[in-house]
């Protein structure tokens, strides 16, 4: 995208964009994972609320620390956030939205791992719903990073290199939860959960605050709500 926009992303397409990515988050972690790890925890005879509830909080504290130790900075802010480090406020940028990465490439990981063991309830289809619904807000999270940094002077290509590369920790975080939690099926409820956590600190903490800044704050809400319904049409149609 960051070769046919214009040097800056018009405002209110910014947080339409952050809004439509928040609502896919939001909406994958209930329908395809807590919801999944509830319906397990079940069927292993497990207190069915417990494995969603530890893994959830789980993940929130995983994000939480990567987030106070990661150097990195925010969209429309000048303060750096995480340890102290000098480099470059581009460099940072990148770092923030890899950070946003992580638990989606751990949320596909461990929906295809259920998939993949055949008695989680966890369907390919729905598995390849996730994929999707991720892949597709990764197209507005991608202009998101790439078209800053092209305003802060960066060339097209580059600007689309670093783009890219802040999202290559999904497929290898994915691989890397596929790889953990095949043979662990016991735990796979709390791994759910655990990348639900994830993915929904993400949002609570940075895409909401940032889609919700200065005007047009309701261009924002319609985004997420259009990215909500998308992800639970694909997960209920798919799964």
């Amino acid at each position: 995208m960051v070769f046919f926009m214009k040097n800056k992303i018009n405002s209110k397409i910014e947080k339409l964009l952050l809004g439509f990515a928040s609502g896919v988050m939001i909406s994958a972690s209930v329908w395809s994972l807590l919801i999944p790890a509830l319906e397990m925890a079940k069927t292993q005879g497990k207190t069915e609320w417990l494995p969603a509830t530890v893994g959830f909080l789980l993940g929130i504290v995983f994000l939480l620390v990567l987030d106070s130790l990661i150097p990195h900075l925010h969209l429309n802010s000048d303060k750096p956030e995480g340890i102290k480090a000098k480099l470059k406020k581009t460099t940072m940028m990148v770092f923030a939205v890899t950070l946003h990465n992580i638990p989606e490439g751990m949320a596909v990981g461990v929906t295809f791992a259920g998939a993949l063991i055949g008695n989680s309830g966890i369907k390919m289809a729905g598995a390849f719903a996730l994929a999707l619904g991720i892949a597709i807000q990764n197209f507005p999270e991608g202009a998101i990073i790439s078209m800053p940094l092209k305003s802060e002077g960066m060339s097209k290509s580059k600007a689309f290199l670093c783009g890219a590369l802040s999202g290559i920790v999904e497929p290898i975080g994915a691989i890397i939860t596929i790889f953990l939690t095949s043979s662990v099926e016991a735990v796979l409820p709390y791994l759910l959960s655990f990348a639900a956590g994830a993915m929904i600190y993400v949002v609570v903490e940075e895409l909401i605050p940032e889609a919700q800044e200065g005007e047009h704050s309701n261009i924002g809400t319609i985004g997420v709500a259009i990215g909500f319904v998308i992800m639970m049409i694909l997960d209920v149609a798919l799964g």
